[in-house]
């Protein structure tokens, strides 16, 4: 395995295996890596000739008050994961590589950006849309792949690709779980012992969201109150935001149709923690849960 540091580094790199006919497949991610990150480069190895790992802790994303400089790092730790899954590639800039001075440019995504992380991190999506856009020209991957965890943020780069005529396929990747259902996240690691056990209440509230669906419930903000309730009963959670809304436009689902996300976001002390599901509904009668 290779590590380039910068642009022309994995740039050559990759226009070589390109031009030899590889597929490459491409897993952004802002390093600490988990058995999530991990399942993302499996799947890519599976798909691809060629897997690309960047590990860039993007400082666009990230509001005055949220958590940059504490955000958690371990380089070669993350290198030698990332080895262990036979990834042929990490791409490692430093900040200065990615945005040097008299940097002037972003990339927006409107609409869909708006609700659930938009709201509450104004500017974050302009952060992640900026940083995915100059990585793909980057990397130039046949394939991307992304976690279902962040939901939106794949509804948003999905839209991004399509939008700009980008030559690539978004991958999603189920979310992966600890055995106790918490949805893995690097910052899990920032959790005390309380914090960690109260946080399960989001994957419980989800899955009781997901029997009374099964159970006949079809209305979105009926859906939504359960969560609510159900968090407002643990007292270490301090609800952000729970929302039903259509895939991939985002607006809220007053009736259950089609496809429909169920997003969570709670802070647990100082740590933010977010989980969703997704269903298909195809009629009435019947419902596909995918989590």
């Amino acid at each position: 395995m290779q590590i380039f540091k910068t642009i022309t580094g994995i740039r050559s790199f990759v226009k070589e295996a390109r031009q030899a006919g590889r597929t490459v497949g491409f897993v952004p991610t802002m390093g600490y890596f988990h058995e999530g990150h991990l399942t993302l480069m499996r799947q890519a190895k599976g798909e691809c000739d060629l897997v690309v790992v960047s590990i860039f802790v993007n400082p666009l994303q990230f509001g005055p008050r949220e958590d940059f400089a504490s955000y958690p790092r371990d380089f070669d730790r993350d290198v030698a994961l990332a080895r262990s899954t036979g990834v042929d590639a990490v791409f490692a800039p430093d900040t200065q590589e990615m945005y040097p001075e008299q940097y002037y440019t972003t990339v927006d995504v409107e609409k869909i950006t708006d609700p659930l992380c938009g709201r509450s991190r104004p500017g974050h999506f302009r952060g992640v849309t900026t940083v995915v856009a100059k990585l793909f020209n980057i990397v130039h991957p046949h394939r991307a792949y992304f976690g279902q965890k962040d939901a939106q943020q794949v509804v948003v780069i999905s839209r991004l690709v399509e939008d700009l005529n980008m030559d690539l396929t978004v991958v999603t990747v189920p979310i992966v779980r600890e055995p106790d259902g918490l949805a893995m996240s690097s910052r899990n690691v920032y959790l005390d012992p309380a914090d960690r056990k109260a946080a399960l209440v989001l994957c419980q509230s989800l899955r009781a969201a997901k029997e009374a669906m099964a159970s006949g419930v079809r209305e979105g903000p009926r859906l939504a109150g359960l969560v609510r309730e159900l968090i407002a009963k643990e007292p270490r959670a301090s609800l952000e935001y729970v929302e039903v809304l259509g895939l991939p436009d985002l607006i809220p689902c007053i009736n259950l149709k089609g496809r429909v996300l169920i997003a969570v976001a709670a802070r647990f002390g100082a740590t933010r923690l977010i989980d969703n599901t997704i269903l298909e509904v195809e009629a009435v009668s019947k419902i596909q849960i995918q989590t």
